[in-house]
């Protein structure tokens, strides 16, 4: 059997890099046969076929088990083993926090091989579907409109049935049909109303039945509930530094995150990150410069000023050492009123005297003057402004880096969904879908890497 398997063939350097773990300290369980009972199989069998099916585009614990009876690759890999489909299943299942620690080594691995460039990372999101349609995930305003329209048809066919009773001459049949489908929506509404009731008393926004911690997407996703999945890719040859998977619907707020466990991950002190406009927020950009993540997010082209066609804050120039704002006519704005948002302190510059003779008025507000709001840690996002003007390049290389890998996952590996159910499940899988596409051999690699013929030996 092992002329079928070539030298190259991927399936060796599976088997290799698994025997090379210690998969006691990653987390997975029965790694020690016990002393009673019949053998079980050993995780790292178990690892292997999952390893290969994700890599493969198989991904179900059934089509899983049918590849070990007529797969020479897979029945080379796993010495003839044939798990039924149950211990497949429950195998992800149960080791669902060690497919994490799994890529974490693969990325330890990468290092060694001087695969990370670890200078530059990109980030950026996607969204998967998860197990669980958009007919069963309800927020309260969904909840209030399906309930409003149950009692509009239920008023509706209550009125018919009256006049049913006035009219004598009316089937039998046809009262029976209305009589049967106002008890249906009596039932629907008494649903409605206990879900609401759930969703109240969770606290939460979103309420999911088949996976509780799915989330509804932003419409323009056209993914309906799923997850929101988050990597960090090294741009040098576009490999995943870290990868994470949450339930947020919006990027916001999730770039320090996950550049910071990045940068852990690649065991540098300093690395700069470059995002889209999505991760744009004042709070995570400070907290990316403390942590040693020198950020590149572009400013988002929002706010009223945007819509209306107005001039913009950031032609409003500020002069730091005077602490006042020059605007597009050369008149100085000052402080006038202080503000907070989200618990930031900010402050409004303001010259009502100098709006009201400006001849550009019309340009710039349609109230009686301008008011530009700045934070008092405004000096960050300045700061990150002329980072961007000084390397504009460092865009095109996010779009050239994090795009390819969520590319090739969707496309090349078939993966638009999840198979399992709640957020540590789905992480787990995700483990195996990014350890996966960190596995495919591809061009662009050193000569001797393009194709497996790394021999890894354990430390």
């Amino acid at each position: 059997m092992d002329d079928y398997v070539g030298s190259n063939n991927v399936v060796r350097f599976i088997d290799a890099f698994v025997d090379s773990l210690d998969l006691a300290s990653a987390g997975f369980g029965r790694t020690l046969p016990k002393a009673t009972g019949g053998p079980g199989y050993d995780p790292g069998d178990l690892l292997k076929l999952y390893i290969y099916g994700y890599l493969n585009r198989v991904r179900s614990s059934r089509r899983l088990e049918a590849e070990t009876h007529r797969n020479l690759e897979v029945i080379w890999l796993m010495r003839l083993l044939q798990p039924d489909f149950k211990t497949i299943a429950d195998f992800r299942r149960e080791n669902k926090t060690a497919f994490r620690q799994v890529f974490r080594e693969f990325v330890v691995l990468c290092s060694r091989l001087d695969l990370f460039g670890r200078k530059l990372i990109a980030v950026d999101g996607t969204r998967l579907k998860a197990v669980n349609s958009g007919q069963r995930n309800f927020t309260k305003a969904k909840l209030a409109k399906a309930i409003a329209d149950s009692d509009k048809r239920l008023d509706r066919y209550l009125k018919q049935l009256d006049d049913v009773d006035k009219d004598d001459t009316i089937p039998a049949a046809h009262v029976d049909n209305l009589e049967e489908k106002i008890a249906a929506i009596k039932e629907r509404r008494a649903r409605l109303e206990l879900h609401r009731a759930e969703l109240d008393a969770s606290g939460e926004d979103q309420l999911s039945l088949t996976d509780p911690d799915a989330r509804a997407m932003h419409s323009s996703t056209r993914i309906g509930v799923g997850y929101n999945i988050q990597i960090a890719v090294d741009t040098k040859h576009k490999l995943i530094a870290e990868q994470q998977v949450h339930n947020k619907v919006s990027d916001l707020g999730l770039l320090t995150e996950t550049a910071n466990a990045a940068r852990e991950n690649l065991g540098v002190d300093q690395i700069d990150v470059v995002a889209d406009r999505g991760y744009y927020k004042i709070e995570d950009i400070e907290e990316c410069e403390a942590s040693g993540v020198t950020p590149y997010v572009p400013k988002p082209l929002r706010g009223s000023a945007v819509t209306n066609g107005f001039f913009t804050k950031e032609q409003f120039r500020y002069v730091a050492d005077k602490d006042v704002l020059i605007c597009p006519g050369g008149e100085t704005l000052e402080k006038k009123y202080y503000h907070k948002v989200r618990d930031i302190d900010a402050v409004i510059f303001v010259n009502a005297k100098a709006c009201k003779a400006c001849d550009l008025r019309a340009q710039c507000t349609n109230a009686a003057f301008r008011k530009v709001m700045r934070y008092a840690n405004e000096a960050i996002l300045d700061r990150m402004a002329v980072r961007l003007a000084a390397t504009p390049e460092v865009l095109d290389q996010r779009r050239e880096s994090v795009e390819h890998p969520f590319g090739s996952i969707k496309q090349w590996m078939g993966q638009r969904d999840f198979l399992t159910r709640r957020i540590e499940n789905v992480r787990g899988e995700f483990s195996l879908t990014a350890l996966a596409y960190k596995i495919r051999p591809r061009k662009g690699f050193p000569p001797h890497l393009e194709r497996v013929e790394v021999v890894i030996e354990p430390d």
